[in-house]
Parts: C-alpha cells; structure tokens; sequence
C-alpha cells in the first residue's frame, strides 16, 4: 500500500516533535533517462534509509505533461532495478495528487497563509525587468498581497501566491551544507496554485513529501534555493520540515560541468557498456562520500557506513579510469558462474546480443564457465568478457584480427604443422599434457616456448592475445584444437 500517512493534528502542530521512522524518497522528474547524478542521489537515499531500517519511496515527478513520457519512466525503474536500489511500496506519481495539491493551496488561502494574485503575464514581465534593472532579487512586488479580491477585473484568472514572511529569515539547518540562511525580505511571495488551477512544483513536493512522510530529503544541491521556499511552505502550514541535505552536483574531470564526453550518460549506458552493478553502486557511493581511506565495500559495508555528514561540500569529479578500475576488481572477484549470468543479462542491450545469445549452447556455456578464470582476469567489464570469449564460439575457418594475420608467417604455419603432430599423441587431453607436448618440442627444435606459444595463440583464437594458450587447448577440447591448427598449418 501507497505509504501516504493521515493529515492528524500531531502533524499539523505547530512545533511536532519528529518521531516517525526514518523515511527517504528518490524523486526524479521523467523528462529523460536516469542520469548518473539521479542514480548517486537514489543510491544516497538507498543508504541513508537501509542503515536506519528505515524506507526508500519513489515518487515519479511527472507534472511537466509536455515532456514527461512513458519510456522515460520505464528507464527510471529498469535503471534503478538494475542497481538494485529497490524500493519501498508503490510507485507514487505526482500528477495523480493533483486534486490534492489544489486542497492545500485552497487551504492556505482560507487560512490567510495565500493570497488570490490577478496579475496579467504582461505586468509580470514588467516586473521582473524593473526588479532586475534596479538590483532586485525580490522579483514581485507584492501588488496583491494586501489588496481586496474584489478590486480585480471582472472574470481575471488569478494565481494563489504564499504569504511570505517580509522580514526575518529562513534557515534550513542542512546536514551536508551546514546552517544557510536566506534574508526574507530578498524571497518572493512566490506561486503555489497557477492561473490554470495547477500546482507549483514547490507546492506539489511538499504536500506530497509531507503525506508521505518523509523524514529525511537528500537531493542535489541545485535544489538548495528550493530548500528555502519549500521551508516556508512547511512554515505556514505548521507541519514538520524534513531534515534537508543538498549534496554538491558531479563535475568531470577537469572540474567544470559534467558532460557526456565526461560520462553524463544514462545508467543504461553504462549497463550497455558492461560494467557490473555492485561496481557502480561501489562507485557512485565514493563520488563525494569517503570513509577514511576505504575504496572498495560491500553494499552490506555501505549500508553500515553510509551517513550524512561524511559528504563532501566540493563537487565530486567523475573519473572514467577509476571507475574501469573498481569494476576490473568485481570483476576478478565475482563468482565464474554469477559472471555468466549477468552476461545473459547484458545481452539484451547490446546491438549483436540476440546474434551472441544464439550461440550460447549449453556446451558453449560450459566451455565458458571452464575459461572464467583467465577471462575475468583480464577484463575490466562484461563486454570486454564477452570478447574476451569469443574465440570459443567463433565458426571456423577462424576469423583472424591484425595482429594475429601478422603473427600466422609461412614459417609460423610451418611450425603450427610440426606442433600440430605432437599433439596429436597428448593423452589426456589437458593443460599439464598440452604444455609437456608443446615444451617438449620447442626444446628440440632449440627455440623458446614462446616462439611457439604465439603463433598457436593465433591459430586457435585468432587473436594476439588470450587466456593461457594451455588453457584454451584445454577449453576447445582435442577435435576442435586440432581442427582449427590444421585450418591455419594449411592455409596459404
């Protein structure tokens, strides 16, 4: 069940004391796809409300009609699925609260907290110019706040505006920035209901985070200014302010804006890409969160460590080498078989998964789960594995690469031949065997084992490079070993 709580009069105190369970929400806008920034502040929230026994709530933000849209949404909750940062209860959409935003603001100006403001976009505008040419940040001046309705136009729209307070300040007591205040008298009587009967953004999160009971806001630092006006909403209202906390924004590298050639791309796209999902979790819990000098957690240590204070107010900067670093560790750590299924996993989202998926046969699954070992040495991401790996299914004759086309001279074919007869004796067919034939004839033909070892490298897997050649004679089994070196011994 939606976990929305009643409007009872202990949560319209003017002073509550906060007493309900730790309750986080992740609430992003469905306008695009989960960015890497939505996915630290959902991971954030995850933690903070995991370590606490506390709930994480999604809340969908899609009151912008134009631009939300369905695949945006759908990337959201398959985004967060795949991080495995799971929610608490159902999915809350903003624009089914609609009604219930319009209640609040009516209420607000039952109670003398709003005011009916009749102005036209044309003295808006006039306004903002005249604020701006004089140094003002107050951009509204005001004009209806103490007015009589009834001196509006017969049949005006009007906007309900908050009665905001005109002198004094507003504090938000933030668990990442520290104290910040914001003088009054600089803050707009700013919109809560528009013209057209819909709600502000600033309305709608705080009547929606207050009927959810979220105990806790941690967002983006953009949100900050937003901290304040929400604040007066809660102000006005009587209910409990959340605890706020505004992390600071991802730059890249080089300290400005994250971009896309920095990495602001969707999760899907680092899904695409192969990395593991404990290795972004692992990530993204370290841009701008530290625990002493510890790089590497288990999701069970981040939830045991994770908290506020311990975020950094300075920008975190996105780094692509530490990020393939940390994800070559899970993947040299991760169990062989956990590794073959998230490559099925992967699959789907890549442009030749359904071709690659065709050839997994249960033999070739087998053959790639003997392999595991070497393989995920080497690789830093589940595409590199599966690439890695190919030399397993690939058809013959065996597509060569470059490199392995320069290693395969006459003279290396000349020597894959004699190779080729030495194995062909080996009983039983295994590294130990494999290695005796091979050494055995590099030394009677005085020349080093690596001399030979390369050039089968490249007869068998067609590429420079691979797990131990031992091993993958071993992996391809004697017919197909020996099938694929007689290919190349009598290729021209």
């Amino acid at each position: 069940m939606t976990a929305f709580r009643a409007m009872s009069a202990s949560h319209d105190a003017r002073h509550p004391v906060m007493t309900d369970p730790i309750v986080t929400r992740f609430a992003p806008s469905p306008t695009g796809f989960l960015h890497i920034g939505g996915a630290r502040t959902a991971l954030f929230n995850w933690l903070y409300a995991r370590g606490r026994g506390g709930k994480m709530l999604l809340r969908i933000e899609d009151t912008d009609r134009e631009r939300s849209t369905k695949a945006a949404i759908d990337a959201i909750l398959d985004g967060l699925d795949w991080l495995g940062l799971h929610w608490d209860g159902e999915t809350v959409y903003q624009f089914s609260r609609v009604a219930r935003h319009r209640e609040i603001a009516e209420r607000m100006l039952a109670e003398g907290k709003a005011y009916r403001c009749f102005c036209t976009p044309e003295e808006l505008a006039q306004m903002r110019e005249k604020a701006k040419a004089e140094g003002k940040t107050r951009l509204y001046d005001g004009r209806w706040r103490d007015r009589d309705p009834s001196e509006a136009p017969a049949g005006q729209p009007y906007a309900i505006r908050l009665k905001a307070p005109l002198s004094g300040e507003t504090v938000v007591e933030d668990q990442v920035q520290g104290r910040v205040t914001w003088q009054n008298e600089n803050l707009d009587d700013f919109v809560l209901l528009r013209s057209d009967g819909t709600p502000t953004y600033m309305l709608a999160v705080v009547v929606d985070d207050h009927d959810m009971a979220v105990t806790h806001i941690i967002r983006g630092d953009d949100h900050l200014n937003n901290g304040a006006r929400q604040t007066q909403i809660y102000q006005a209202l009587g209910w409990t302010i959340p605890v706020m906390s505004h992390i600071p924004l991802i730059h890249g590298p080089d300290g400005s804006k994250l971009s896309k050639r920095h990495g602001a791309l969707g999760v899907d796209a680092y899904r695409a890409m192969g990395y593991l999902p404990a290795a972004m979790r692992n990530y993204l819990v370290r841009l701008g969160w530290s625990h002493g000098d510890q790089e590497v957690f288990s999701t069970e240590e981040m939830i045991a460590a994770f908290d506020l204070p311990q975020i950094g107010r300075s920008p975190a900067r996105f780094d692509f080498a530490k990020l393939e670093s940390l994800s070559g560790h899970y993947m040299r750590t991760s169990p062989d078989a956990d590794l073959l299924a998230a490559i099925d996993g992967l699959l789907p989202h890549l442009a030749n998964g359904t071709d690659i998926a065709a050839k997994l046969t249960p033999p070739i699954r087998s053959q790639i789960l003997a392999a595991m070992p070497d393989l995920k040495e080497r690789a830093k991401t589940l595409v590199e594995l599966i690439d890695a790996a190919s030399f397993i299914w690939s058809g013959r004759p065996l597509a060569l690469d470059d490199k392995a086309t320069a290693l395969l001279t006459p003279e290396a074919r000349g020597l894959i031949r004699e190779v080729t007869q030495a194995l062909e004796t080996v009983e039983p067919w295994t590294p130990a065997a494999t290695e005796q034939a091979v050494r055995s004839y590099a030394e009677t033909k005085g020349t080093k084992l690596g001399t030979v070892a390369q050039p089968l490298r490249a007869a068998l897997t067609g590429r420079a490079t691979s797990p131990g050649i031992f091993n993958v004679l071993t992996v391809l089994g004697r017919q197909e070993s020996l099938a694929r070196l007689r290919d190349q011994a009598s290729a021209s």
